[in-house]
């Protein structure tokens, strides 16, 4: 018989650790619960080191590292590229997340499929529910509650054209622009952007007052939260920049 590896996150760890136990009393399911999104994703890296990996990721909406004394931020389900959900999926693609939820959210629910989430249950499912989305988004599988499937349609309908419209926005930037925000999506300031491009604290700032302009936005968190919806992601800071003024 196959075995079925679960791993239970949930900032509430008697919940985390008592739906470990009941699933753990099915004859092809092995479980570990942690109590944050940190622990969780050190727990599958560790996993994967050890030649082997966990089949599900059963997640809170509100998974996060609430451990006192910690330095590591929050780890969110979802809502940004840093999403418990975005993270597990990119650093462990065949491990499915499914999200536990206290109640019903299309908007929420939505961007954790855009994550790339498998499903959505409520936390008070029954257990032979909970069993069903498992083994069904280990088919490939897409679970979510009839409830909510009208109302995650029509919010990916509405990210789709929002994506659409950020993205003719980002376009209108030159090659240089767009250099100059994949560096504001990885978090530099003008003085780190100006050494890495290899250009003027003054040319920089007049850049960044460029992209603020034609993407329409205010401030620097906004133009990156445009960029993000438009797929833009962080600069390599890697590779040195190669492009010239």
């Amino acid at each position: 018989m196959a075995r079925i590896r679960v791993l239970v996150v949930d900032d509430h760890r008697i919940f985390a650790e008592s739906l470990a136990a009941a699933l753990a009393a099915e004859p092809d399911v092995d479980v570990m619960a942690v109590g944050s999104g940190h622990a969780a994703l050190r727990l599958l890296d560790r996993a994967v080191s050890e030649g082997r990996r966990f089949d599900v990721l059963l997640a809170d909406t509100e998974a996060q590292d609430a451990a006192p004394g910690r330095a590591d931020p929050p780890v969110a389900v979802n809502g940004s590229d840093g999403s418990l959900v975005s993270r597990a999926r990119s650093g462990h693609p065949a491990t499915r997340v499914v999200v536990l939820a206290e109640r019903d959210d299309p908007r929420r629910a939505a961007a954790a499929l855009q994550a790339g989430a498998s499903g959505w249950v409520a936390k008070d499912c029954s257990l032979q529910r909970l069993l069903a989305v498992i083994r069904g988004v280990l088919r490939d599988e897409t679970h979510l509650p009839p409830a909510l499937l009208t109302g995650v349609l029509r919010e990916l309908t509405a990210a789709r054209k929002h994506r659409t419209e950020s993205e003719q926005l980002v376009e209108s930037l030159t090659p240089r622009e767009r250099e100059v925000l994949r560096c504001m999506v990885a978090g530099l300031g003008r003085k780190a952007v100006a050494e890495r491009l290899y250009l003027s604290p003054h040319t920089v700032r007049t850049h960044m007052q460029n992209v603020l302009g034609k993407l329409g936005v205010h401030s620097t968190l906004a133009a990156v939260a445009l960029a993000r919806r438009a797929g833009v992601g962080p600069a390599d800071l890697g590779e040195p920049a190669t492009l010239t003024s």
